[in-house]
Formats: structure tokens, sequence, C-alpha cells
């Protein structure tokens, strides 16, 4: 490499170095706006205060002395709370998160189940957990085609047969039917497995026979969450905890954290609904386009297309601006693959490609949707004048 290009290198490095200087250092300065609570929602207070007195008092709940049958009755007594506080008369397992809850459903339900059936929009952990799974179609709105899945059930003849659908779309917020679901289920002779980790304390939870859960989702600490099931005897045993059924040590703290979550309510799912029907009106105004605007939607998820413009481009807009949004789910949104949940619903791949996901958390102001209306209007406007 010549002297001149070697200069003219480093000049323009030095040069990227100090606007990436002087762009942090303002941000700095600027209060962050978070708006990707689909993803995570950071922990509330009363969660944190509860695992910090967890482990204060740590103990195996598994050891037999005086110190572990304390956190014995503890992990039990969070155990009862969190069915109470969900409505759940049935049987709940700790595990690691929603992901788990739902491998340990798909692989150790009834042991030798002729079929199992998953929804075109479901989260890729239920992919990857049931990967010869038969794909149930959905219709443009994202709502499952409810004859095509009683079709299926039909030529399948199994009656063991397992089926998993979202109770919530963690992309586009879509509600599915899923009493109408169970009801088809349930007609087969099949089992309904609900993933129901971005409703979870939001909505009431549906009849199902088993549903996953996560607390991070819901203001919760990472790496917890639950499979709640009608009946143990669904499941095949594998020893160690949780009665035989998911081995390792019990997570105490993360498990007094993900019951102070939930004590915290949702009232304000009221005052969402309110702030995205705001936005929802902003960006058909500024020229973008709601996804999945007809159907039934959780009041704190929305999915916007803005034309022209890829995901990528607006991301990396926003956050300059401070604020943090995704590009569909958070376990791909690094990838640039096209989201298989667009897919499915007819959006071509160049549409899909430009589209990006908002989510609204208990502390999310209206002046935060307005400022980011206002940014979205920015980008959209310099892309057309490009």
């Amino acid at each position: 490499m010549g002297l001149c290009r070697t200069k003219l290198l480093y000049r323009q490095f030095v040069t990227f170095s100090q606007l990436s200087w002087k762009h942090s250092t303002h941000m700095a300065s600027k209060p962050r706006i978070y708006l990707d609570h689909a993803a995570t929602t950071p922990m509330v207070l009363p969660a944190r205060t509860a695992m910090i007195e967890g482990m204060q008092r740590w103990a195996n709940p598994s050891s037999p002395h005086s110190e572990g049958r304390a956190a014995r009755a503890s992990l039990e007594n969070a155990r009862a709370r969190i069915g109470s506080l969900l409505g759940w008369t049935g049987e709940i397992i700790f595990t690691s998160g929603a992901t788990e809850s739902l491998k340990i459903a798909l692989s150790k339900s009834r042991s030798g189940s002729a079929a199992q059936f998953i929804s075109a929009v479901e989260h890729d952990a239920v992919r990857r957990a049931a990967p010869h799974a038969a794909i149930i179609p959905v219709q443009s709105d994202g709502v499952i085609d409810l004859a095509a899945l009683a079709d299926l059930l039909s030529a399948a003849a199994a009656p063991n047969s397992v089926v998993a659908v979202q109770h919530v779309n963690n992309e586009t917020g879509v509600i599915q039917p899923v009493a109408a679901i169970a009801q088809i289920v349930s007609a087969h002779g099949g089992q309904l497995l609900v993933d129901a980790s971005q409703s979870a304390g939001k909505l009431q939870l549906p009849e199902a026979d088993y549903i996953a859960i996560s607390a991070h989702k819901l203001g919760g600490p990472p790496g917890i969450g639950a499979l709640l099931l009608r009946n143990l005897a669904d499941l095949t045993p594998s020893g160690g905890q949780e009665q035989g059924y998911r081995a390792g040590t019990e997570n105490l703290p993360a498990v007094l954290g993900f019951a102070a979550a939930l004590e915290c309510g949702y009232e304000w799912m009221g005052r969402a609904s309110g702030l995205r029907t705001s936005l929802d009106l902003a960006i058909t105004q500024a020229g973008g386009a709601i996804v999945a605007a007809d159907a039934p939607r959780l009041p704190t998820i929305a999915s916007y297309h803005m034309p022209g413009v890829s995901a990528s481009s607006q991301l990396i807009g926003f956050d300059m601006e401070g604020i943090a949004v995704s590009a569909g789910s958070a376990c791909s949104s690094g990838t640039l693959k096209s989201s298989h949940v667009l897919n499915a619903m007819g959006w071509k791949i160049k549409q899909a490609s430009e589209v990006i996901r908002v989510s609204f958390g208990p502390d999310t102001r209206p002046a935060e949707i307005e400022h980011f209306a206002q940014v979205w209007r920015q980008i959209m406007q310099r892309a057309s004048a490009a």
C-alpha cells in the first residue's frame, strides 16, 4: 500500500473517530428512549429488591438442613404466588426461560407423539425445537387459518398430536384466537402448547395443556421462566429437581424476582393502547404502513413499514437519535435473513426488510412516542430527498 493511500486511510479513520466521539458525547447528555420491551423489559424495582433479598438468605432448596428447608419454603411460596397471579391452578415447572419450556413440552410431551404442528409465524425457539413439524398457514393478517388447522389434524389422524401456537406474536403483536384453536385441537384428540412469552401478565392466560412463559418479558429477571401444565403425567420425567422434570439447582433469587414482577400488575395497558393508537396515526400520516393493522393486536407491540428504507438504516438512524427499537425478533435481528413471520403473511422480501418493531413498557411516555414519530418523519424525508 502506497504512502499517500496510507495517509488517506489514516485521515478517514481520525475523522470517523472524531465524529463517533462527538456523537457519543452528545448522546451521553441526552436521555435514551427505550422502545424495545418485546425483546426484554428492564427489571422493575420490586423484582430487583426481591432478588437481592433472596441472595442474602440463599441456600440450596434441595438441601435437607434448616437453611435448605427455609429456601424450599420460599420457593414453594413463590410458586403459589405466581400461580395465583396468573390464575393457573395446574402444575408449574420453573425453567431458564420460555425457550427451555417450549423445548421440554415439545420433546417430552406424550412420549412417542404421532405428530407435531406449529404455526407459520412461531418464534424461532419453536421452529428449532420442532424442525419436522407440519406448518399451519396463517392469513394475510397473521391470524392462524382455522380451517387449514382442522384439515391438517384430520389428515394426520394422530390423536396424540401436539399443536404449538403463540398467544401473541413477538414481531407483530397479533393475538391468536387460542380458544377457537383449543376447540379444534381437542376435537382431534391433540394437545395444545401455547407460547405466552409476550402475553403472560398482560392478558388472561388461555386454556391450554402447556403454556410457556418468561420473566424478563414482564419486568422480571432474565434466565428464569416456567412451563405451566395441566398434568405432570403428560411429560416424560428426566430426573433431577422440579419433581424430576427439570434438572439443576433451583434459581431461588430469580424465582422471587419473577413473582415480585408479576405482582406489579399491568394497569398501564390501557395507557399503552392510547400510545399505540396515536403512533399508528402518526405513522400512516407520514406515509408508513401498519403491519396487521386489521388484526387484534397487543397494545404494547407494533410493526411499521417505511417504504424504500431498509430496517438496518432505520435502526441506525433511530439509535443515533437516542431511540432503541428493533427489526423483528431480537433473537434474529442481528442476521440478514428475511422475517419468516412477514413472509408467511405474504409480504415480499424487500418490503419485509423495511419493517421495524416498536414495543412499549410501563414507563413509556407520550412525549417519547411523539419524538419517535418526529424522527420517523425525518428519516422518511431524508430517504425521499435522496
